[in-house]
């Protein structure tokens, strides 16, 4: 559809029209957004979704870790969450509060400073803490499921309604959120622990994805998620598909299970993925399943 920027809201954030999203994903691809909204804060956002046209799509944009957009773009209204509004940190005892916008990253910091065991693995989380909670990330034996105590929420209509870890029914890489739903906080619960120990073992985490992942290349993480019983990088490697590549997209000779991508073209990164898909299918039996959201059109 077009959007009339004559009937869009008068709102305090910022819109741009036609901005190429291949600048806020990890793997640099991608084509246009018809809208792009970056609000002032959570007013902002909700008077935008109470006073646009319903007839208007919104996708809500994260971190870009775990995403490929399609070079033909997204209609309608891309929102990213990237105030400072967005991306407030408070401790209260035990308890981390964090905005949605927040980068995992960024909680190295607090989490070692104030010695907030059982929040380590976040660090070494690729993307923000929105994204986190709605594809339940995790790494090192731990995931945002077992961390959350509960998320603020605003639905399309600019409702905000608290919701419990147990409403999420997480599951491996997945929770029950819908595109109909914006994260805006999470309170996650902590352990306080030896500052030292904290720091250490952070440190340990962010080593080990040094030693045995790629660094510094165009990629968004884990391409495909663990099939039941079996490790994905051991199925593209034994079907011989890590060899496999398409255009400037390829699997990093690092890490199987990371799509590495030096090229302009979305489609390439798409039919690399699902060219493995098939040939592992073809060779194991197993059929991968893609941990990457796609969206956008062809």
């Amino acid at each position: 559809m077009k959007v009339d920027e004559n009937k869009l809201p008068s709102v305090r954030g910022e819109y741009i029209f036609n901005e190429h999203l291949y600048k806020y994903t990890w793997l640099n691809v991608g084509g246009p957004a018809e809208v792009m909204f970056f609000p002032q804060d959570e007013k902002d956002l909700q008077y935008f979704l109470q006073n646009k046209d319903e007839n208007i799509p919104v996708f809500i944009l994260g971190g870009g870790s775990n995403l490929l957009v399609r070079d033909g773009g997204i209609e309608g209204v891309v929102i990213k969450l990237q105030s400072p509004a967005f991306a407030t940190l408070k401790l209260s005892g035990d308890k981390l509060y964090c905005g949605a916008g927040v980068k995992n990253f960024a909680l190295q910091k607090i989490i070692a400073e104030k010695g907030l065991g059982g929040l380590e693995f976040l660090c070494s989380i690729p993307g923000s803490l929105g994204g986190a909670v709605r594809g339940n990330a995790g790494c090192f034996g731990r995931e945002i499921a077992d961390v959350l105590l509960f998320a603020r929420v605003m639905d399309m209509r600019g409702n905000i309604t608290e919701m419990r870890c147990d409403d999420f029914n997480f599951a491996y890489r997945h929770s029950s959120l819908d595109d109909g739903h914006i994260v805006l906080e999470v309170c996650l619960q902590a352990e306080i622990s030896d500052k030292e120990k904290v720091k250490k073992k952070i440190a340990d985490n962010l080593q080990y994805r040094k030693e045995h992942q790629p660094q510094g290349i165009k990629t968004a993480g884990s391409t495909f998620k663990n099939p039941q019983g079996y490790r994905a990088w051991e199925l593209i490697k034994n079907s011989g598909a890590g060899n496999i590549v398409i255009g400037e997209a390829k699997m990093s000779p690092q890490h199987c299970n990371f799509l590495q991508n030096e090229g302009k073209k979305a489609k390439d990164v798409e039919n690399l993925g699902e060219q493995i898909i098939a040939t592992v299918a073809e060779k194991t039996g197993v059929t991968l399943e893609w941990e990457v959201r796609i969206v956008g059109k062809e």
